[in-house]
């Protein structure tokens, strides 16, 4: 498999597969980047053109300007990066905070996007649990700035504990990214997800889309409450697959299964 890294519009794009073939963007969530994707990459790009974005602040794009992290900027970001690579359809599958720019991008711009799959986005603010003491003390709004200054891989990684399932091992790669990332690009675009979906709930934003959904849950989520998962039941012709065993990020503990599944997805459009 080869990668081609492009950077359109100050945001960071990693393309796989086929050039001609049908395009599929991953869009990670909080505190990720494209590495989240890898592990399902070679198998989604053997039938699409994989198109992976690191959102503004994340990864290797460029943070934004203040205030450019509320969901619907990051968006229009993404939408303005895919016009720049002359992308003009393409499915989209967002993780976590990925999963609500996906429905921002599709709520925007219906003419781009052909399909939607949510892997782990909670529907509702009330839905997110309770975070260990690394996570909460690092975002804090001032004492949080200097455990960000000083923090170190193993505090890292203690951060990301509830991210993964029990028995998956973060890859360094993903500790070293979140290392480079300032505390305003995490605390803002956790901020600015959480007001998104205080705004309107995402069942209710997603049975006005006019395309096929998906949405993948991780039944040992440690980040939203599984149960949650059940109120998309209420959205018409949204398909829901519930993974046993999986935590918040299936593309890294079950990423045959999670290929898979969008695979079967995606071939369904044609």
């Amino acid at each position: 498999m080869r990668n081609h890294d492009t950077k359109s519009t100050e945001v960071h794009v990693t393309a796989s597969g086929p050039p001609d073939a049908p395009a599929l963007v991953l869009i990670h969530g909080l505190a990720g980047s494209t590495a989240w994707w890898e592990p399902v990459t070679p198998a989604l790009a053997r039938a699409h053109r994989v198109l992976r974005v690191d959102l503004p602040g994340h990864g290797r794009s460029a943070p934004p300007p203040r205030g450019g992290y509320d969901i619907p900027a990051l968006a229009r970001r993404v939408a303005a990066a895919l016009d720049g690579l002359g992308v003009a359809r393409a499915a989209v599958a967002g993780h976590s905070t990925g999963g609500l720019v996906g429905t921002a991008l599709a709520e925007q711009r219906p003419d781009l996007i052909s399909a939607l799959a949510l892997i782990n986005t909670g529907p509702s603010p009330d839905a997110r649990l309770p975070q260990p003491w690394p996570g909460r003390l690092a975002t804090a709004p001032v004492l949080g700035r200097w455990v960000w200054r000083v923090r170190n891989d193993a505090v890292i990684r203690r951060g990301l504990d509830t991210a993964v399932g029990r028995e998956t091992e973060i890859p360094q790669r993903i500790v070293t990214e979140v290392r480079g990332m300032t505390h305003r690009t995490v605390t803002a675009t956790s901020r600015e997800s959480l007001a998104y979906l205080t705004q309107r709930e995402l069942p209710s934003r997603l049975a006005e889309l006019e395309v096929p959904l998906l949405v993948i849950f991780g039944a040992q989520d440690r980040r939203w409450q599984p149960s949650s998962a059940d109120r998309y039941r209420a959205v018409p012709g949204l398909r829901l697959e519930i993974l046993p065993g999986v935590g918040h990020t299936p593309m890294l503990e079950s990423p045959l299964r999670t290929a898979e599944l969008l695979l079967g997805f995606t071939s369904a459009l044609r």
